[in-house]
């Protein structure tokens, strides 16, 4: 009988990480998928340094238009830091989101002069309506 109510708390224990893990993956999930309608006006922070569109001038910052799947400091003409240079990556949503929390922490050395969007739901929201806007 000690063998079998072993089995039971072992089949539960197994239960509750599965939903911890499955419930974890969805929040997860539920972040990523942003609204690009939303995005489009937290993007209106951004538009005092950058343009989106495409062949768009660079300003204070780079032109966004393509920066998902962009390798990091790669457009032409704008006069990036050599930390966003030297970065050795691509803009995915998950660099772009760790970036636009808090660029200081994410990319020090960068020139960006902004403390990052805080908010998850918004974060998410921007980055959908970046690559929303990179494919038109």
């Amino acid at each position: 009988m000690r063998n079998g109510s072993y089995a039971v708390s072992v089949m539960r224990n197994i239960l509750l990480a599965s939903v911890i893990l499955i419930s974890g993956g969805t929040v997860t999930a539920q972040a990523a998928d942003g609204d690009a309608a939303a995005g489009k006006t937290v993007f209106n922070t951004c538009k005092a340094c950058h343009t989106i569109e495409a062949g768009g001038p660079n300003r204070v910052g780079p032109n966004l238009h393509g920066i998902v799947g962009r390798k990091a400091g790669s457009v032409d003409g704008f006069s990036y830091s050599a930390a966003v240079k030297d970065a050795g990556y691509e803009w995915d949503e998950q660099k772009l989101d760790t970036y636009l929390k808090d660029p200081k922490a994410a990319l020090p050395g960068n020139k960006m002069a902004f403390a990052g969007v805080k908010d998850d739901a918004k974060r998410a929201d921007l980055i959908a309506y970046l690559k929303s806007e990179s494919t038109k």
